[in-house]
């Protein structure tokens, strides 16, 4: 996904009422006399299993189909009450759900799901693998109109075709049900990260007969049926709140919260207020709080996968030097920025694939060798050297000039290009013009700049991971013909060419490679490389700032912001005894 904008996360806190040592609570004498009593935290009766979290920046969920979804707030709320064949774990590794088992064909195209026994929606109507093959089917019909089921689910085999309308349907063809308690699926290609892609929620299974009886509108009906997930929905008031009640036919152990509600909040001031009285249990954080929220022994901040990267065409001079392109980031301290522009909410970083998923490389290194963060003044002015000389420069002043395109209307990162320009001409005494966009049209000009010397010329922009596949940061961005290289990597004539091509070789193998060790290695590897080679420019990894409440317990935290239906058989609320 690309973005270039600050996300909101909805996050949790603490009643401050209290001073809480483990799970043994000493009350305040709040008049500075000593302690009075002891008070111990123990589990909450049923009644009481009550989680209250906070939506803000929105007024409504965009929707409530699985196969029609593209936001993450939505997406949370989806991922209550539906499941797929498989989902991710806390480790974001993918795991059984509706699927018990699966098992690959020889001819690595063919796969093979084996549903769990006596699976059930949560009206209690049995769930069958027609269902799993007319939920994915559904997704990819013309007529559900899902921006996202082609992208995800686009490896199946002729999903191109039913998209054209050249045929009616997958089902039969390659979507197959041999019986009621399997389902193969034949894909176009081998594809080692096809599982992760199932995880996405166009591929969650949905009850035919809700959408047979209310059409689009049926998620107006979800308190009737419609999902298998961990929750049914118990009461929907648009614009006001969601409300998830356990599912009673839930194939795993059954949640412990007896009530999980999504309350619509205007602002996240709004939210932090009603955080601070008790009204919910988690909130983000204020920017101008953030400095004393930090310290709170309910703060938390959890690496995301959201990097901000500026890169460079490869077709323009003088980015088709490589020295040139090692300069400019080698000039950069990064620390600094993270700092000073976005007060030390963000992670600076080295990396491409991001801290908090499988693949992340912790012994990767910058393009001076070093996993250094503050830059490199010295080399970067000899790289830079290097590079003119190569060039045949005797000076920047014969240095073609140098535009920074960015999206306009974000203060945070006006500030940031502003230090980068300021260090470029401190470090290397190179002038970087800066030119800025509204979001759509910057995303148009770096489309129009693959394969073209005419397009833009340097530029900023971010990735949010779609799902937790190195493939997904790798491959999709840097591959020999991928939509996402529109920096031109591999696709130019410069004098590194061959080993960039090399680069997309080792991508493509480490792609259709099934032997999870290998492929991660392979990845590494291409990512070093990619970093040397400044495909991208990374400067900083976004983190979810948020306070959680100890009331709260049993919340593993991931990159991903997820929490796994059969994590919430393992989450419940405590209370002061």
């Amino acid at each position: 996904m690309l973005l270039f904008h600050k996300k909101k996360y909805a996050t949790k806190l603490l009643p401050i009422t209290f001073c809480l040592l483990g799970l043994v609570l000493t009350s305040c004498n709040l008049f500075g006399g000593n302690a009075v009593k002891q008070k111990t935290l123990v589990k909450a009766p049923a009644k009481n299993q009550i989680y209250t979290i906070p939506e803000t920046g929105i007024t409504d969920f965009s929707t409530l189909d699985p196969a029609l979804v593209h936001d993450t707030l939505s997406t949370t709320a989806i991922q209550m009450m539906y499941t797929g064949l498989v989902q991710l774990d806390d480790h974001l590794q993918v795991q059984s759900q509706l699927a018990q088992s699966w098992s690959q064909g020889s001819d690595g195209v063919t796969w093979t799901f084996h549903l769990r026994p006596n699976l059930k929606f949560n009206d209690g109507t049995p769930l069958t693998s027609a269902d799993v093959a007319y939920s994915l089917d559904r997704a990819l019909q013309p007529a559900t109109r899902s921006t996202v089921a082609p992208l995800y689910l686009g490896l199946i085999r002729d999903a191109d075709q039913l998209l054209a309308g050249r045929v009616q349907t997958l089902i039969g063809d390659s979507i197959q049900v041999p019986n009621t308690n399997t389902v193969t699926i034949t894909t176009r290609k081998k594809a080692a990260y096809f599982l992760s892609m199932l995880t996405m929620p166009c591929s969650y299974v949905v009850e035919k007969s809700l959408i047979k009886q209310y059409n689009t509108g049926f998620t107006d009906h979800l308190t009737q049926g419609g999902g298998a997930g961990p929750f049914k929905v118990a009461q929907y008031v648009h614009g006001q709140k969601l409300s998830f009640v356990p599912n009673p036919y839930y194939y795993n152990a059954k949640p412990q919260l007896q009530q999980v509600t999504f309350a619509f909040y205007p602002s996240d001031d709004a939210a932090y207020q009603a955080y601070l009285t008790n009204h919910v249990d988690t909130t983000g954080i204020p920017l101008s709080t953030y400095a004393t929220d930090k310290k709170r022994k309910d703060f938390y901040q959890i690496p995301q996968l959201w990097t901000n990267y500026y890169t460079m065409n490869y077709l323009i001079k003088p980015f088709d030097n490589i020295h040139i392109r090692q300069a400019f980031e080698l000039a950069i301290d990064k620390k600094t920025i993270a700092s000073t522009v976005w007060k030390n909410t963000v992670m600076p970083t080295n990396h491409i694939v991001p801290q908090g998923m499988p693949g992340y490389n912790a012994n990767l290194a910058g393009p001076d060798g070093t996993q250094n963060l503050t830059g490199n003044a010295a080399q970067a002015l000899s790289l830079l050297q290097q590079g003119l000389k190569e060039e045949g420069w005797t000076s920047v002043a014969q240095m073609p000039a140098i535009t920074l395109t960015y999206a306009s209307g974000i203060s945070s990162f006006d500030q940031e290009v502003t230090a980068l320009v300021q260090m470029w001409q401190k470090v290397l005494n190179v002038h970087v013009s800066t030119s800025t966009l509204d979001y759509n049209t910057l995303l148009d000009k770096i489309t129009a700049s693959t394969g073209s010397q005419d397009g833009l010329q340097f530029w900023g922009l971010a990735w949010v991971g779609e799902y937790p596949d190195p493939q997904d940061w790798l491959s999709l961005q840097f591959g020999q013909g991928v939509v996402n290289n529109n920096m031109n990597y591999g696709q130019n004539v410069g004098a590194d060419a061959a080993r960039q091509q090399a680069t997309q070789q080792n991508l493509a193998s480490a792609d259709t490679n099934f032997r999870a060790g290998a492929r991660l290695q392979i990845y590494q590897q291409a990512e070093q490389q990619l970093v040397k080679d400044v495909a991208w420019l990374p400067m900083e990894q976004i983190t979810a700032n948020f306070l959680r409440s100890p009331y709260i317990v049993g919340i593993v935290d991931n990159a991903q912001g997820i929490t796994p239906p059969d994590d919430w058989a393992k989450i419940y609320r405590l209370q002061l005894q």
